[in-house]
């Protein structure tokens, strides 16, 4: 028996091969990505201007009578009422003009009434050949002269029950209201200039203006077009999407000369008061029937030398897709012509560390759809 020194065994101990860390054979993980699935919609079909919003009642409120301000009576940027009390003047004098006016049309009625009765006894003297034709024609030109004095003070009482009524100054439409341009022991007066704005707010208009080529091609791309089916979209200055569709209601019956466009209005419903008067927006109208595309997030889309393409999952790899894209699609959103079908797992999130063939795990993400 041949006997093997301490030292050798120990040495044999320690180079000879251990278990592995990870089994021969055994795959790497997977790797973790976020995807969406490709997804065929109906996309509408639009050109893209550049609109401003604007209210369909604007009122500029101004005061019809000289006098001090003695109240101001709404809250500046509320909504208001139509008939709403927004201003009050001081009403005395007013009030005064109107007894006076009415002093005078009692007197008027007085003189009349003793008018009709002199010319009464003018016309029974001259009956029985007591009195003169003269008289009797004298008596009847007074009574005429009494009525006429009684029109007179009939008005003046109306026109001074009408600048009395002035002293309330009443909102003349429902919208919302401006800033107030005087407060509270003023004299405010017909020259004192707009003492506040207020503009309707639901619906609101949109107007935007077309050029004379973008309007040529809207009528080739809508056959017999109905503008009052033409429906709009519009976007804020962030990109976000407004969630009321418009409808074109007014495109104007002459070209601008200096800018060679077309004004075209829209009337946009605003039930929560979001579209503000002389805001900008962006513009999509609708040029044709919608059609049937591919969407897919912008954020999938990876571009080389060769072009764009994107990384599908198929059988737990990521597989390296060359596509086609579309029109542009509005904000998050791309639009697909080549390349890919609806339903495919897209990859968009973890992209940084994807390789053609390694094995991912796919996590759905929340998705977005587009327009062309």
């Amino acid at each position: 028996m041949v006997r093997v020194p301490l030292l050798v065994l120990v040495a044999l101990l320690i180079t000879s091969p251990g278990p592995s860390a990870r089994g021969e054979g055994e795959p790497p993980a997977a790797l973790a990505v976020g995807t969406v699935t490709a997804q065929r919609k109906a996309l509408d079909r639009a050109l893209d201007f550049v609109g401003r919003v604007e209210a369909v009642g604007r009122v500029e409120v101004r005061a019809r009578l000289t006098g001090y301000l003695e109240a101001v009576l709404f809250k500046e940027g509320d909504p208001v009422k139509a008939g709403a009390p927004l201003y009050r003047i001081e009403r005395d004098l007013f009030v005064a003009a109107v007894r006076q006016a009415e002093g005078a049309l009692e007197r008027g009625r007085a003189a009349q009434a003793l008018a009709a009765i002199q010319l009464q006894r003018a016309q029974e003297l001259l009956d029985r050949n007591s009195g003169t034709v003269v008289a009797r024609d004298q008596a009847r030109a007074a009574l005429d002269q009494a009525k006429g004095a009684v029109t007179g003070d009939e008005a003046n009482l109306q026109t001074a029950r009408i600048n009395l009524g002035y002293t309330d100054i009443t909102a003349p439409i429902a919208g919302q209201i401006g800033r107030t341009s005087v407060t509270k022991g003023n004299v405010v007066g017909p020259d004192s200039g707009v003492l506040t704005t207020i503009v309707s707010q639901d619906p609101i208009y949109v107007t935007f203006p077309v050029s004379q080529r973008e309007f040529l091609r809207y009528q080739q791309g809508a056959k017999s077009p109905d503008r009052s089916k033409v429906g709009i979209r519009i976007r804020f200055q962030d990109g976000s999407e407004y969630g009321q569709v418009g409808r074109v209601d007014f495109v104007n019956i002459s070209v601008d000369r200096t800018t060679d466009t077309v004004l075209v209005r829209a009337v946009m419903p605003n039930p929560a008061g979001v579209l503000r008067d002389g805001q900008l927006v962006q513009v999509a109208l609708q040029i044709g029937e919608p059609e049937q595309k591919i969407v897919v997030p912008q954020a999938a889309l990876i571009a080389d030398q060769g072009g764009v393409y994107v990384f599908v999952v198929e059988d737990g790899r990521a597989v390296t897709r060359r596509v086609k894209l579309g029109s542009a699609g509005t904000g998050p959103d791309a639009v697909i012509d080549e390349g890919l079908s609806a339903g495919e797992l897209v990859i968009v999130d973890g992209l940084q560390r994807v390789r053609p063939g390694i094995t991912v795990q796919a996590n759905p993400i929340a998705q977005s759809a587009g327009r062309i």
